[in-house]
C-alpha cells in the first residue's frame, strides 16, 4: 500500500499570491509487508488519517494492482548492494544504507556504467554537474561511500586515472522500485 498526501488546502479569507504558485505537496510512500503493522507504523498511519480528517491536507490511498500474491522476497546476500532507483534507496543485504545525495548519485552513475574508468573531472561534471570544485572532492566522497558499504568491494581506484565500478561488484540497479 502507498499513502500519498496531496496539497495542503488554502485557508478561507487568505488571498492567494499575485502570481500563481504550486501549493506545497508532501508525498509519503509506505511499503508495507504482509501482516500486522508495528506500533510505530500504525501510529503514523493514524496520524496521517487525523491530518486528513482535520481538513489540513487531503489524503489519498493508492493501492498497488492486485496481480495475485507477491512472491516471497529472496534473502539477499549479506554483501550484495541493491540500488532501488525509483525510491532512491540503497540496500546492502537486508539493511538500508543511508547515503547522501552525492554518494547515491556517484554509486548509481558507476553502477550504470560498469567497466568504464572515469577521471575525477569526468565524475565532477557528470555527478556533481560542474567542474569548478577541487578534484579531491571526488576522493572524499568515494572514501565515505566505501566506508558505508563496508564488506562490499564496489568502487575500484585506477591509479593515475580515476575510479570505476569493481569487476564482479555485488551490485544491481532496480529501476522499477
Amino acid at each position: 500500500m502507498s499513502v500519498v498526501a496531496i496539497p495542503t488546502r488554502r485557508h478561507p479569507g487568505v488571498r492567494p499570491p499575485a502570481r500563481p504558485r504550486t501549493s506545497p505537496t508532501l508525498t509519503i510512500t509506505l511499503d508495507l509487508v504482509p501482516g500486522p503493522l508495528s506500533p510505530r507504523l500504525a501510529r503514523l498511519v493514524q496520524l496521517l488519517g487525523e491530518l486528513a480528517e482535520s481538513g489540513e491536507a487531503q489524503l489519498r490511498a493508492v493501492e498497488e494492482p492486485a496481480s495475485g500474491p507477491r512472491p516471497a522476497p529472496r534473502p539477499a546476500a549479506p554483501d550484495h548492494v541493491r540500488i532501488l532507483a525509483g525510491s532512491r534507496m540503497v540496500r546492502q543485504g537486508d539493511r538500508v544504507i543511508a547515503l547522501t545525495r552525492i554518494e547515491y548519485e556517484l554509486l548509481l552513475f558507476l553502477a550504470e556504467r560498469p567497466r568504464r574508468v572515469f577521471t575525477r573531472l569526468q565524475l565532477l561534471s557528470s555527478v556533481w554537474g560542474y567542474e569548478h570544485a577541487v578534484a579531491r572532492t571526488v576522493d572524499v566522497h568515494v572514501r565515505r561511500l566505501r566506508a558505508k558499504l563496508a564488506g562490499s568491494e564496489v568502487v575500484t581506484t585506477v591509479y593515475g586515472v580515476g575510479y570505476r565500478l569493481a569487476d564482479g561488484a555485488p551490485i544491481s540497479v532496480d529501476h522499477s522500485s
